[in-house]
């Protein structure tokens, strides 16, 4: 029987009826380790005893009311991430690729009401990922999420990735500002250098436009800070998040300083479900676990143990694995082999990960993952290797 859903997401065979912790579970009961977390999504495992109070509490009071009204949940989540950022105004979305859309706009919005209309280009580095709305898929400007959808210009510019001159060279009367990730995902877990974060920062300050972190998949503690950025001490205008920061709930966030989000008033830009009741409980909750006293220096130190038996792994089979690359629990592991053939062989072993760009494959385990958990997965993925190494190739 045919499915009823569109084809844009292939035709996936694995089903789980249930997770918990660090776990997910097939009708049939088959256990599998899960180092995807639905993309960097469930931050904190899978039903988190926490997150499930939360939401059930929230659930029994209201669901939705729209932004018409107040809610004194949105109100203390954003309160809690202004104190805990460069912030000082939030806005709330359902998703990443919907924060990185209001940051956009606030860019161009912020240019537009200081006079300078024409401000409206903005600039992205290669091998980026931004989502998929057009907007955010016309700055990555991969061909094929653009194929069929962007014809023309699409009012983005693109720079090598880690080129300063190139981004100089590319700044116009006409641009608005600069979005890029401190850590790409998508592109193959790349650190962003620091020193390039820098001169980034000063470029744009120099020339008057305005700086976008795109934090969705490295936000909320992944990186072993609250945000990447803080790891560098250098700060955007504005920043976009989400994924971690529901820990499962959909939920996005765009923040930003006072300055650039004033020009934003009333009827500038909404959401009708952006901020509601549930997803906001959901993110305060989140919030209470992360920010405990010494949750994230823990995770960092489990993170650090599992980093070290991945770079053993590339010593012994030097013929299959090539590099460590990321940061915290958002790692990446470059292959000599292939990228797909390695997520295969894990996914038979019953160890879920995710492909990545550069022949890469990344791991996003919980940020509460044990020592027995990453020695589990560590014995699946030396496994693995052995048997990709005992291979012949095709």
């Amino acid at each position: 029987m045919s499915s009823a859903l569109m084809s844009n997401y292939g035709n996936p065979e694995l089903e789980f009826e249930r997770g918990q912790g660090c776990y997910l579970y097939t009708p049939e009961g088959e256990r599998y380790l899960d180092f995807t977390m639905g993309i960097a999504v469930n931050c904190l495992g899978h039903c988190h005893p926490h997150l499930v109070a939360a939401l059930q509490e929230q659930s029994t009071r209201i669901w939705h009311s729209s932004n018409l009204f107040r809610i004194p949940q949105t109100e203390r989540l954003a309160k809690r991430l202004v104190e805990l950022t460069f912030a000082d105004k939030v806005f709330f979305s359902n998703s990443g690729t919907e924060a990185v859309e209001a940051g956009f706009k606030i860019m161009r919005r912020y240019h537009y009401s200081r006079g300078d209309k024409e401000r409206v280009r903005i600039i992205a580095l290669t091998q980026s990922f931004h989502g998929r709305t057009l907007a955010p898929i016309a700055a990555s400007a991969n061909p094929a999420h653009m194929e069929g959808f962007l014809p023309g210009d699409t009012g983005f510019d693109q720079v090598p990735f880690g080129d300063i001159h190139a981004l100089r060279a590319a700044i116009t009367d006409k641009t608005a500002g600069v979005i890029l990730e401190p850590i790409q995902g998508e592109g193959g877990i790349r650190l962003t250098p620091f020193e390039y974060l820098l001169q980034v920062r000063e470029l744009c300050d120099e020339m008057g436009i305005l700086l976008m972190f795109d934090e969705v998949q490295s936000g909320v503690g992944r990186s072993g800070y609250l945000y990447a950025y803080q790891a560098s001490g250098i700060t955007p205008d504005l920043l976009a998040s989400a994924k971690g920061l529901g820990g499962g709930f959909p939920i996005g966030a765009c923040l930003a300083t006072e300055r650039v989000a004033a020009p934003m008033v009333a009827g500038t830009h909404g959401s009708t479900f952006g901020g509601n009741p549930l997803a906001t409980a959901v993110g305060n909750a989140v919030l209470d676990v992360i920010t405990a006293d010494g949750f994230l220096r823990s995770a960092m130190e489990n993170a650090a143990y599992l980093r070290t038996g991945l770079n053993r792994l590339i010593t012994t089979y030097p013929e299959v694995l090539a590099e460590v690359t990321g940061m915290g629990y958002m790692i990446g592991l470059k292959c000599v082999s292939s990228n797909a053939d390695l997520i295969k062989t894990l996914q038979k072993k019953r160890l879920l990960a995710v492909k990545a760009g550069g022949n890469s494959i990344r791991l996003l385990p919980p940020l509460n993952l044990t020592r027995d958990e990453i020695d589990e997965a560590l014995a699946i993925l030396e496994s693995a290797c052995a048997e990709i190494k005992s291979t012949p190739a095709s």
